[in-house]
């Protein structure tokens, strides 16, 4: 039944849907250009991972691909000529926003004027839902003859709010590309063209170390207990979630003699304020190299537990079956606004607790986001039936989040949309 809803066979194939090797390219063009509009860390991994998965589908049917883009270095790498740098101007929140709102509107109106020069073929949006969504009304509006589709759309199924977003984004778009079965559902009910592909990190966990060799590779032994840290994608996470994070640790290696912490860093600018965390809190600790994310990997697959922000990275935690505490914090005003004035309920933030909408790992929110309470269910979790009751619910949400092959079924249903 579930590779039924994924719109695979057996093997992970389209099924019963022709294949992408017998079409024929719509444009007249040698080469398709594709404009991808993405932001932050996690939309840049994304990204790039979507980009390796169009070019090898692109050259099976001898079309050439050229993709221009905003978002990271990570999608430079895939083989993108970036527009416009957007993987360090991300945030979450009202006033949090503030600072990137002049960066943000920069590099949009840079990609705008190029791309009213030079249409593409193609424009995909993925996730970064302020700026796509704006996006999509510019898009529709000069751009109407231009397919677009949205991998990874706003999370208005969770929210409690006015589906305003929602209504721009299926006028804009020819296709929404969904990650988690109530996201499908919930675009399908609003008039929205929709394919349930499943998420792009089932596709990138499948090049992750086993736990021995991670650990042999970082050099655990194996009576250490090792408890990776993820404080920062975001510059208000720094201030938000990093103290109390570390104060948690703290108190954890103060009643366990046998821990050591294993800090991946995100991005190069964060470095200084981590180090001077750690020297601080007097953290038994090693601040890891970013090295395309790969490293991240490394640490998670290591791991006996993570305490983390939440994010993309949650759901790459609950792949690699590593037991997870998450917490979410942003300036106290934006909460009180958002609970008070907008209304804004949501019943789970980290992904695991989203795939279908029950909870799997321990999520901390706000004011709840305190070092006891974090240490509380961070030693819980380093109980071994506590940790295996984890383990089984993580097991029932992969089965719901899909099979491997997500990224080329996305491909394939993107460059549907200019193929015969």
């Amino acid at each position: 039944m579930r590779d039924e809803r994924l719109g695979m066979g057996k093997s992970g194939s389209r099924g019963a849907s022709e294949p992408i090797q017998n079409l024929s390219v719509k444009t007249q063009r040698s080469k398709l250009r594709i404009f991808i509009s993405t932001g932050e860390v996690s939309g840049d991994l994304q990204g790039a991972l979507l980009i390796e998965a169009l070019q090898k589908r692109a050259k099976a049917i001898g079309l050439e691909l050229e993709v221009l883009a905003l978002g990271g270095d990570r999608m430079s790498e895939a083989g993108a000529t970036l527009l416009g740098h957007t993987s360090t101007i991300g945030s979450v929140g009202i006033l949090e926003s503030v600072p990137y709102v002049l960066p943000t509107l920069r590099v949009q109106r840079q990609a705008k004027q190029y791309l009213q020069q030079n249409p593409p073929d193609l424009v995909v949006l993925i996730d970064y839902m302020g700026p796509n969504v704006a996006f999509c009304s510019y898009l529709h509006k000069n751009l109407p003859d231009v397919p677009v589709v949205f991998f990874i759309a706003p999370q208005e199924w969770v929210w409690s709010l006015n589906s305003f977003n929602t209504d721009r984004i299926i006028e804009a778009t020819q296709k929404i590309l969904a990650i988690f079965p109530a996201e499908a559902d919930y675009y399908r009910r609003k008039g929205g063209q929709v394919s349930l592909v499943g998420h792009p990190l089932v596709d990138r966990v499948q090049a992750a170390p086993s736990r021995d060799s991670a650990r042999s590779a970082l050099g655990i032994p194996p009576d250490q207990t090792a408890i990776v840290l993820l404080p920062a994608s975001r510059q208000q996470e720094l201030k938000y979630l990093m103290p109390v994070m570390f104060e948690a640790a703290r108190q954890i290696q103060n009643q366990r003699s046998d821990v050591h912490f294993w800090i991946p860093l995100a991005l190069e600018k964060y470095r200084a304020a981590i180090v001077q965390a750690i020297q601080k809190y007097g953290l038994r600790a090693t601040l890891l190299e970013n090295n395309q994310g790969q490293t991240t990997l490394q640490a998670i697959a290591a791991a006996d537990l993570a305490i983390t922000k939440s994010g993309t990275v949650n759901l790459e935690m609950a792949l690699l079956n590593v037991p997870q505490v998450v917490i979410y914090r942003v300036n106290p005003i934006t909460a009180w606004i958002a609970q008070h004035i907008l209304k804004f309920s949501i019943p789970f933030v980290s992904p695991p607790n989203l795939v279908e909408m029950k909870a799997v790992v321990p999520e901390f929110l706000q004011d709840q986001a305190t070092p006891e309470n974090i240490v509380q269910a961070s030693i819980d979790l380093l109980k071994p039936e506590n940790r295996q009751k984890m383990l089984t619910a993580y097991q029932e949400m992969q089965t719901a989040i899909g099979q491997a092959g997500v990224c080329d079924r996305a491909a394939d249903e993107i460059l549907k949309l200019v193929v015969n």
